[in-house]
């Protein structure tokens, strides 16, 4: 969504042009709200004048419907409302799916030179990258189309000349009968005869010796071209497997820490199918040269030649076709075990090569690390198991409508798991496995067999939810920082500050659904977290490194979770309660007491910020300025998850009257009156529906004797509800007050007037 935030930022004339470009036709709220999925949709690859192109075309127009209900479904109350009215503006697309793929090609296009005119640089967008890449390699198709096409016409110009020349050897053969026919004639005729027959043996010997030196020559030539052949599209296929599909693996693993999804599949598969029919073609052509040597052998290495070129051309089938299986939906990484999971694998040349014909099955296993290692080095063929998965057959299907051949594993199951030893502190969270898919089938009517494997992403195997956080972990760590083609599954012990930082950025920006995600202070304060540092230099942390325990096996300072822990944690807190207000501005969360502190007490009193506990996991906390003489900073006791399940944030606010002012000057009625729950007036059945409201002691009841705000003594009406609906009611009053009354016996006394 880089060019959408981009877009953004356009001020004046710029502004006014890119909001025209929206209107029913496109609403700008989808722009807005699918901008991510919109910028990573292969738009360019889509032929708008080729009819034939219309399938794909509708493939993305209900691919946009069916991101925009989930967006709905989402965001929920009124946001969520509207983009369900968007979706009835596509009904109009149903019939012409191309137009929407135009309007939005338009759109992206006139972005880009608005953006490019606004900054004055030479903006790069992601578009012509495509368009170049994408024209790039369709040109090398249509130069390996001509040459397959060439090569064809002369393979017939000399299936053609050999014909001829077997009939004039034939011909010859007949001449030399009649030759030795001859002895049952008279002499003068017998000579006669003789003489003519010997002339036109010697004329077509000569034609013969000459065509056969031609028909030399011609394979020869044949075979060149075909080695010509081989290189292009060899390096063709280099370049989408070991580029293409890579940097695909690459974004679907990203993908596991909330990158951009990793479109581009189908078009990866034309691709991939357009290369196996041009092998398929280049290959049959061989053989049929072999064909043609067999039936009329000549002098010369042709048989040698044709040998290796039908290797060559069988390997780089044999690569198409065993890099093509791949797992289209990845198993989850953090696999409980007793779980239904599910997953999906693709042959992606499997309908070009009819491989549907006799629908091969899909077997999957789980393997250790080290399982998966001896299977890549080729030093075990035997898929030995580390556990047990229910369901794991599965018969590849072919959709006739998109041309996909896939197995859809729905209802998997890890019944059982055996681990091995570990090692030093690993624990069980840090162990990994991955699910091996495999299947054999056979192209060509059993011409050629192909055994095809493939490797999910490491999976860590927990058996219970308490586990997810630290597998979780683990699972960010690998997707974030492996290498292509590593050795399984092998990552760097420690890391740059910022590639992490980049990394919690992903994580947190796809939690929280919006293009805000840490700021450069956000980053400082994380720094501070992660290094125990007072630095308030972003500078001061660019060149340092964090170690795996640091990220998630050492415990932070005077604390029993660990950096990720805490982290997790926020993330958690915010996804489930908090994201509208996030997106909002309204928490600066990433601040600690003392900053809270410092920027607060320039402010009048009543301005309050809200910053994220730094003592407990997944808590938020309200400092604000008390209304005192010596105008003091608060702090109310953290809220957790177990607290917003009671009240919203925006309720407990609305609750306390003394919060007047969101930092810096922000009236908070502005800020969160939208997100307040409405008071019923009116009796449901009879019955008058109470209220939870939360209240904080007054000042001079819960100031220690340094005048410090004692935590201990916050008082959450709403958290002590349930203890208190369990009491008897005689005891109710006296349970919610006795902090107070315990700890300030005297002021509690004077200011109740009793004795």
């Amino acid at each position: 969504m880089a060019m959408w935030i981009q877009a953004q930022q356009l001020q004046g004339e710029a502004l006014h042009q890119m909001q025209a470009l929206y209107g029913q036709h496109f609403p700008i709220e989808v722009r807005h709200y699918l901008a991510q999925w919109i910028e990573c949709q292969l738009w360019d690859s889509v032929e708008l004048d080729n009819p034939s192109e219309e399938a794909k075309a509708k493939r993305l127009l209900e691919n946009l419907v069916a991101e925009l209900q989930k967006k709905a479904q989402l965001q929920g109350g009124e946001d969520g409302f509207l983009l369900k009215i968007k979706l009835g503006h596509y009904s109009t697309y149903d019939r012409c799916p191309l137009e929407l793929v135009r309007c939005i090609k338009h759109i992206l296009h006139s972005e880009q030179r608005l953006v490019q005119e606004a900054t004055n640089v030479s903006f790069q967008g992601f578009v012509d990258v495509l368009s170049q890449r994408h024209q790039q390699i369709n040109q090398s198709f249509e130069e390996l189309r001509l040459a397959t096409q060439e090569t064809e016409n002369e393979l017939r110009k000399l299936q053609h000349s050999q014909e001829y020349f077997i009939i004039q050897y034939q011909e010859n053969l007949r001449i030399q009968a009649q030759l030795s026919s001859l002895s049952s004639l008279p002499q003068a005729e017998r000579t006669q005869r003789e003489t003519t027959l010997q002339s036109k043996r010697t004329t077509v010997e000569a034609w013969l010796t000459r065509e056969a030196s031609t028909l030399q020559k011609y394979r020869l030539d044949l075979s060149e071209q075909h080695q010509k052949t081989l290189v292009v599209l060899r390096k063709q296929q280099t370049l989408i497997l070991d580029e293409e599909l890579i940097q695909w693996k690459r974004r679907q693993q990203l993908a596991g820490n909330g990158g951009p999804h990793e479109g581009g599949l189908d078009v990866l598969q034309s691709w991939c199918e357009k290369l196996a029919d041009l092998i398929w073609q280049n290959r049959q052509q061989i053989r049929r040269c072999e064909h043609l040597t067999q039936q009329l052998p000549l002098p010369g290495p042709m048989e040698e030649l044709l040998s290796k070129l039908n290797a060559d051309i069988t390997d780089i089938i044999s690569a198409l076709v065993t890099s093509t299986f791949i797992i289209e939906k990845q198993p989850p990484q953090v696999l409980k075990t007793q779980t239904k999971f599910a997953a999906t694998v693709r042959l992606l040349v499997g309908g070009k090569l009819n491989v549907h014909m006799n629908p091969p099955q899909v077997k999957a296993v789980i393997v250790s690390e080290q399982q998966a290692k001896a299977l890549l080095k080729n030093e075990s063929t035997h898929s030995e198991s580390s556990g047990d998965i229910l369901n794991n057959n599965c018969v590849m299907e072919y959709q006739q409508a998109t041309g996909t051949l896939s197995a859809h594993f729905r209802n998997m199951s890890l019944k059982r798991i055996k681990r091995s030893d570990r090692r030093g502190a690993e624990s069980v969270t840090e162990e990994k496995f991955t699910v091996l898919f495999e299947s054999q089938f056979s192209v060509g009517g059993n011409e050629l067999v192909f055994h095809v494997k493939t490797l999910s992403l490491p999976v860590v195997v927990i058996v219970h939810g308490s586990q997810d956080n630290n597998a979780t972990a683990t699972v960010l760590w690998d997707n974030a920082f492996s290498e292509p083609g590593r050795v399984p599954f092998t990552v760097p012990d420690k890391v740059l500050w910022p590639q992490l930082c980049d990394t919690l950025d992903m994580k947190y920006k796809a939690e929280m659904h919006s293009g805000r995600g840490l700021s450069e202070d956000n980053m400082v304060f994380l720094a501070q977290k992660a290094f125990t540092s007072s630095s308030n230099n972003p500078e001061d942390s660019r060149n340092m490194t964090i170690s795996w325990a640091q990220f998630n096996r050492e415990s932070l300072p005077g604390r029993n979770f660990t950096f990720w822990q805490w982290f997790d944690g926020v993330v958690e807190l915010m996804k489930k309660h908090l994201k509208p207000h996030w997106n909002d501005g309204a928490i600066l969360g990433f601040v600690n007491k003392q900053q809270a502190q410092d920027m607060l007490m320039s402010k009048p009193n009543g301005t309050f910020l809200l910053r994220f506990s730094d003592s407990e996991i997944g808590g938020i906390t309200i400092a604000w300025v008390a209304e005192n003489p010596n105008k003091l900073v608060w702090n109310l006791l953290p809220y957790t998850t177990k607290d917003f399940s009671i009240r919203s944030l925006a309720d407990r606010i609305s609750d306390l009257n003394h919060l007047l002012f969101l930092y810096p000057d922000r009236p908070k009625d502005e800020v969160f009156s939208k997100y307040y729950t409405p008071l019923l007036s009116k009796a449901v059945d009879g019955y008058v529906k109470p209220q939870i409201k939360q209240v904080v002691p007054e000042s001079d009841t819960i100031l220690d004797a340094d005048g410090d705000f004692d935590l201990e003594d916050t008082m959450d009406v709403a958290r002590h509800v349930e203890e208190l609906l369990r009491r008897p009611m005689a005891n109710q009053w006296s349970s919610l007050l006795h902090p107070i009354q315990q700890k300030h016996p005297e002021t509690w006394c004077a200011r109740n007037k009793l004795s």
